[in-house]
């Protein structure tokens, strides 16, 4: 009765979409993921804080998604709500060096565009997928930057439901960690400052780091980018390929033949074929190179 309640709450809000039992493989890059009780996509930034103060009115879990592109959803879905910050919440705003931009707007379309505006910082992101607000909560970076270099500040919704403005000097940003982690925040929108710089060398740098994830990459079958940490100085997928673990497939999931630190939905696989793999993965590692790999994905089970 109370989740009736809710989803007619939410309806009668009009924030936005509201589906009960959506397939999360339908929002996710590794196209896996039972259903969601309940699946919101508002249609802003005012419909989401308007759509927490209902949710929080409840005694019900919920949770924030992007593109999905760094979750691994149980087969069983998702307890509670799930929120998608999609399309609704991808603004770009420009002001000089200094850009203001929905969390739920891809990343690479975000360095593409600001690229093009000859704007420098952001080259680092060619290629890498998700969203700005998934970015910002793994402190996502590649070719020696990050999102701790550009980001001023992020505007956070917590699981209490407050939103709020958190600095980055607060953000106690590390190797693909933030403080949203520990916390379960939520990146809804962020503020970046980047540097003018020359536009055809911005764009052909981008392109390059772009092209090199194409070249080296496995993006022809649904997968959800990196999966293990590096365990620096060793990088993941060299030991998982000296281990001899490319290509090892159980089910209808796979280690990518072409870089071993990527798991392929190769024939519909399961939420549990994946984590096979990764325990496999995690126990061979582990008895070869006496190293703990923690996974870069994030696992969600009911």
């Amino acid at each position: 009765m109370e989740t009736n309640q809710l989803i007619d709450e939410l309806v009668d809000a009009n924030v936005g979409k509201v589906v009960e039992q959506e397939p999360l493989s339908k929002h996710t890059t590794w196209k896996i993921g039972g259903p969601a009780d309940i699946f919101v996509e508002p249609n802003g930034v005012d419909a989401l804080e308007k759509t927490m103060k209902i949710i929080t009115s409840y005694d019900i879990t919920w949770r924030a998604i992007g593109r999905g592109s760094n979750l691994l959803v149980d087969d069983q879905g998702i307890e509670g709500v799930v929120i998608k910050l999609g399309q609704n919440i991808s603004h770009l705003e420009r002001d000089e060096s200094v850009i203001r931009v929905g969390g739920g707007l891809s990343f690479i379309k975000l360095a593409t565009i600001i690229s093009k505006d000859g704007l420098s910082g952001l080259e680092f992101a060619g290629g890498i997928p998700g969203t700005v607000g998934g970015a910002v909560f793994m402190n996502a970076g590649a070719h020696g930057s990050d999102m701790s270099q550009i980001l001023e500040k992020a505007r956070v919704l917590f699981p209490d439901g407050r939103l709020e403005w958190v600095n980055n000097e607060n953000m106690d940003f590390s190797y693909r960690t933030s403080r949203l982690q520990k916390e379960k925040g939520i990146c809804v929108e962020a503020i970046l400052q980047l540097q003018e710089g020359d536009k055809e060398t911005v764009v052909h740098e981008m392109k390059a780091h772009k092209n090199y994830r194409r070249e080296t990459q496995p993006w022809n079958y649904p997968c959800a980018g990196s999966v293990f940490r590096n365990p620096l100085p060793a990088h993941a997928g060299e030991l998982i390929e000296k281990a001899g673990l490319k290509g090892y497939r159980y089910g209808g999931a796979q280690i990518s033949e072409q870089h071993a630190n990527f798991i392929v939905n190769v024939d519909e696989a399961k939420a549990a074929d994946v984590l096979a793999i990764i325990e496999h993965v995690k126990k061979t590692i582990r008895d070869q190179y006496n190293i703990e790999m923690h996974t870069e994905v994030e696992i969600v089970k009911r």
